[in-house]
């Protein structure tokens, strides 16, 4: 019985915080009147002495991804409100100079970079992104035939419950276990509530030391994953051969080609922007201490519930599979492509 642990992780990432637009013309220096910005566009509406222009309605309706065909009327009428209500609340703000309190401005100034940050980090990717070339799609099916040519997957059985307080020693007194049904009885001994349902596997988003566990079961290997909002038991069924080629196989392959470049980009920039900056007193030597161990990116592999049943294999992004004794490390775990 192979026993996988998965542990909470965070991943560095450029964020781009979307914040109020209106609240940013408080950047100006303490006790600075502001300057007034020119209004572009078409006014719709007023609120007190500030305007409302289309193309504000415009951006809130695209940052609350409502697609062209959903606007009506309601929602617009909401979106509007919002806007309007977000203005006042603003004016009352500076009106009550709460704009001149240092850690408001702190806030607003952060804001504001991670604005600007996420917006080239997403120019920038997409600019690389659409240097992908063929033979790049192509080799990197070549180099994963698991999630090509010979892609599996793998109809299990689980039982699944939320994470408990003890969940080591419920791993240990478990992993003689050769069934589900001696599962459900010892959860049902410690009272915990749990599900039990079907689902599948994707060797195209499996990482490959759970793949090889898997490929390794006896038949009565149980598996045990875990993570901050599920814990789950199961056990292998059958294997379908399920290869993805063609277009499929390219869209995949490019998607996993522009993950692969974002994570790069990242770890790229991160040490770029490290070796620009200068400190002074105590922080140059705080900053040259080691840096903790980078986390393994994976996740445990997903699992698909049937008949509308959502797995409760399913992984949590950031988070990975502990390793299981000898295995390798995971890799990221993948967007599953269409079966």
């Amino acid at each position: 019985m192979l026993h996988v642990s998965r542990n909470s992780t965070s991943r560095w990432r450029v964020a781009a915080t979307i914040c109020a637009l209106a609240a940013m013309v408080a950047l100006a220096g303490c006790g600075k009147k502001q300057d007034t910005q020119a209004v572009v566009g078409q006014v719709i509406a007023h609120v007190g002495p500030d305007e409302i222009t289309q193309q504000e309605v415009d951006n809130e309706l695209r940052l609350a991804n409502v697609p062209a065909d959903k606007r009506s009327d309601e929602v617009v009428k909401a979106i509007l409100s919002r806007i309007i209500e977000r203005k006042y609340l603003v004016q009352q703000a500076i009106a009550a100079k709460l704009d001149r309190e240092p850690t408001v401005h702190l806030d607003l100034l952060r804001s504001r970079e991670q604005i600007l940050a996420g917006a080239f980090v997403q120019r920038d990717l997409g600019t690389k992104a659409t240097s992908i070339s063929k033979s790049e799609v192509d080799d990197y099916i070549q180099a994963h035939p698991a999630q090509f040519a010979n892609r599996h997957l793998y109809q299990i059985e689980q039982v699944s419950f939320p994470p408990q307080k003890d969940m080591e020693n419920l791993a240990s007194a478990t992993k003689d276990f050769t069934s589900l049904d001696q599962v459900e009885q010892k959860l049902n001994q410690l009272d915990i509530k749990f599900s039990r349902g079907t689902g599948t596997m994707d060797t195209a988003t499996l990482p490959p030391e759970m793949q090889k566990a898997i490929d390794a079961r006896k038949p009565e290997d149980i598996f045990f994953v875990r993570s901050r909002t599920n814990a789950t038991f199961f056990k292998v069924d059958s294997v379908d051969s399920k290869p993805l080629t063609g277009e499929d196989a390219d869209q995949f392959a490019k998607r996993q080609l522009r993950e692969d470049l974002a994570r790069k980009t990242s770890v790229d920039t991160f040490n770029a922007a490290l070796a620009t900056a200068k400190y002074e007193g105590d922080y140059a030597r705080i900053m040259a201490l080691p840096a903790p161990a980078a986390p393994a990116a994976g996740e445990t592999p997903a699992a698909e519930g049937q008949a509308g049943e959502k797995p409760a294999a399913e992984g949590q992004a950031g988070e990975k599979p502990a390793e299981p004794a000898n295995a390798a490390k995971p890799e990221p775990d993948k967007e599953a492509p269409k079966n």
